[in-house]
């Protein structure tokens, strides 16, 4: 399921790409997200990430709102986890490391078959 989270904006500042970043707290949890979609936001303003972008802006209602029927659904236990442990953000593991295989080969995608 594709889900947008709403958050408050923090900072807001341009990267050395000169991608619009900013820093969004969600819960107490903070993240950086872009704001490319919304070059119009500023720090206190409501956002909808997803995936790491945020694509809209909605006012704090709005966002008090959403929050509290994602936290019935249960969709923000991760969220709800980090903000309990220690301050920040818990470290990304990243992406699991492909699988061994003894040839070193690795399945081409979508075939099914190893290269």
């Amino acid at each position: 399921m594709c889900l947008g989270v709403p958050g408050r904006v923090l900072t807001v500042e341009e990267n050395a790409q000169g991608m619009i970043m900013g820093t969004v707290s969600f819960a107490g949890v903070n993240k950086e997200i872009c704001l490319a979609y919304v070059p119009e936001a500023k720090p206190d303003d409501y956002v909808i990430v997803h995936a790491g972008f945020a694509i809209s802006i909605i006012n704090e209602q709005e966002a008090g709102e959403t929050f509290e029927i994602l936290r019935r659904m249960g969709e923000l236990a991760d969220l709800e986890e980090e903000s309990e442990g220690a301050p920040g953000v818990s470290p990304d593991p990243g992406p699991a490391p492909p699988a061994d295989r003894s040839d070193g080969s690795l399945p081409l995608p979508g075939s099914g078959r190893q290269g």
